[in-house]
């Protein structure tokens, strides 16, 4: 019988487990801070607990440890590179950011990617799987432990299809969140997905004021095809719909991340088009020049044709920035690093 993972829990689910081996509500909260505020994951020095229960804990449950395996610093910026190893031995990474408005952290949800993606190194070796809530908030803590600094923005960008984790998501997001832990704003919290429509429609009905970022990439579902395999499965006009109800919804304004491919998705009949889809719909879009992998043969736009195309949307009225590269000399996009030690480490062991 598998151990439950203790620092998985919600407050809510700590409590009712300590009601269920007859201990007081109470004890939940206390476990809850220890993990979550203090950031400590020994239960054996956790002393306000009795012996008693300190010992049926240890015996009786599992903490979810992971640990710094690397750290690359960018001599470019502020920004680090983690590469963290879990139980298992399986590897996943993490981004710190430094902005003006404070320290961003870019973490994964899965160990790999299904989705299958075409520009995207973190899928290229597939899904092997799904991470625990605990591995998600401790990608936090360890990095705020090493730097020394508080995060106050969390992105779910990182290796991954947060959605197709859902459930595990969802409690990351009620951890982090709760008063009686890191306490973070849900608005500080942006959740990235590369489309998955059914589970836009959930999230839209949780009705929590995160932001919702969305991986469009062509506004023409054959060309979408090409570079995302989700685009088989859901029509961007089903996309845009659920879209639609996410913003009808929560009031939220959703971002629709956009990487510039030269000669693919940067021509004038896909920003005519693009502009077209998006009409009505509460959004900003997020240009990204494309970061090549050996396994994508295109090339990034030109400087002058990325500001062109912003310069067309922002003609029609559509928000739209160019996303600021970080750490671009340590591989910091998604997943570029962790495949490079993975695959000089047996595969996917080190």
């Amino acid at each position: 019988m598998n151990k439950i993972e203790l620092n998985s829990l919600t407050l809510k689910e700590l409590k009712k487990y300590m009601i269920s081996i007859e201990e007081k509500a109470f004890r939940g909260e206390q476990v809850f801070s220890y993990f979550n505020r203090n950031k400590k994951l020994d239960i054996e020095d956790l002393k306000i607990l009795p012996e008693k229960l300190r010992m049926y804990l240890i015996e009786n449950t599992k903490i979810n440890k992971i640990d710094i395996y690397k750290v690359f610093a960018s001599k470019i910026d502020n920004t680090k590179k983690y590469l963290f190893s879990l139980d298992d031995m399986n590897i996943i990474e993490s981004v710190a950011m430094e902005y003006n408005h404070g320290l961003t952290a870019c973490i994964s949800t899965q160990v790999g990617c299904k989705m299958g993606c075409s520009f995207c190194a973190s899928t290229k070796e597939g899904l092997i799987r799904n991470l625990t809530p605990a591995e998600m908030v401790n990608q936090i803590y360890m990095m705020e432990k090493d730097l020394g600094k508080s995060i106050s923005n969390i992105v779910l960008m990182g290796s991954g299809e947060p959605l197709d984790n859902y459930d595990n998501t969802m409690k990351f997001i009620d951890i982090i969140h709760d008063e009686k832990g890191h306490n973070i704003s849900l608005r500080n919290i942006t959740l990235s997905t590369c489309g998955v429509v059914p589970r836009i429609y959930d999230l839209a009905k949780e009705n929590l004021p995160i932001t919702l970022s969305i991986s469009l990439h062509s506004p023409f579902d054959n060309d979408r095809k090409k570079i995302m395999p989700i685009a088989n499965r859901y029509s961007i006009e089903e996309l845009i719909k659920a879209c639609k109800f996410y913003s009808e919804m929560t009031n939220r304004r959703i971002t629709f991340e956009y990487t510039l491919i030269n000669n693919v998705n940067d021509r004038d009949k896909d920003i005519k088009e693009l502009i077209k889809i998006l009409e009505g719909l509460n959004c900003h879009i997020n240009l990204i020049p494309l970061n090549p992998i050996q396994e994508f043969e295109k090339d990034r736009p030109s400087r002058e044709n990325i500001e062109r195309v912003q310069a067309r949307l922002s003609k029609s009225n559509i928000a739209v920035t160019i996303r600021r590269e970080m750490g671009g000399d340590i591989s910091a996009s998604c997943g570029q690093l962790r495949r490079t030690v993975t695959q000089s480490n047996d595969n996917k062991r080190f």
